[in-house]
């Protein structure tokens, strides 16, 4: 039995390190920059092995885009709970939406589909940040009892304009957007809290 559970703890420990090389990879060249040879090469295996693993390159960007909502949850879980008030929680939450796309922009891009075929859709973990949204807009709406189908357009009103703004900013470097992002995105979340209240 001990045997047996040594070979589960090498194969899962295997499985990690190539997700470990394959994100390491797309951190260092971008997702363009990631192929099986690659992910062999880093981590000293033969491409067959891999393979074992893995069936294709789409199976390890899936694999991270669940690592990558995991994160992104936990995240937001512990900007909601900074708070007691739902409209602080709401702010603090997509701030710190904000700050995960740019600490960790690759992981961002695969997760979303920015300048990368977005995996998301075969994702159950990416249900995670918008359960964790939506119980917070519905408790700043609850004075209106708003249907469920309310909060959700609620949810895409703020996800439209913050992940488009996250967008332009990993797309379009310019120093414009830089000084004032800070502001657009805090007028934008005040500006949707408000519209909800």
């Amino acid at each position: 039995m001990a045997s047996k559970d040594r070979i589960l703890r090498q194969k899962e420990e295997t499985r990690k390190n190539i997700l470990d090389a394959a994100y390491s990879i797309a951190k260092e060249e971008g997702w363009q920059g990631l192929s099986m040879r690659k992910i062999a090469d880093r981590i000293e295996y033969t491409a067959p092995i891999i393979y074992e693993y893995f069936s294709n390159k789409e199976a390890i960007l899936s694999e991270l885009t669940g690592r990558g909502f995991n994160m992104l949850t936990k995240e937001l879980e512990e900007a909601k709970a900074k708070s007691d008030n739902p409209e602080e929680q709401l702010e603090a939450m997509w701030m710190a939406y904000w700050d995960f796309a740019f600490t960790d922009t690759e992981m961002y891009q695969v997760m979303y589909g920015v300048q990368i075929n977005c995996c998301a859709e075969k994702c159950t973990a990416a249900e995670g940040p918008y359960k964790v949204f939506t119980g917070v807009i519905a408790e700043v709406m609850k004075n209106s009892k708003p249907s469920k189908e309310v909060i959700t357009q609620k949810y895409f009103t703020f996800f439209s304009v913050i992940h488009g703004l996250i967008s332009i900013n990993i797309i379009n470097t310019s120093q414009i957007f830089e000084t004032i992002n800070s502001q657009i995105l805090k007028d934008a979340i005040g500006g949707i809290i408000q519209s909800i209240k």
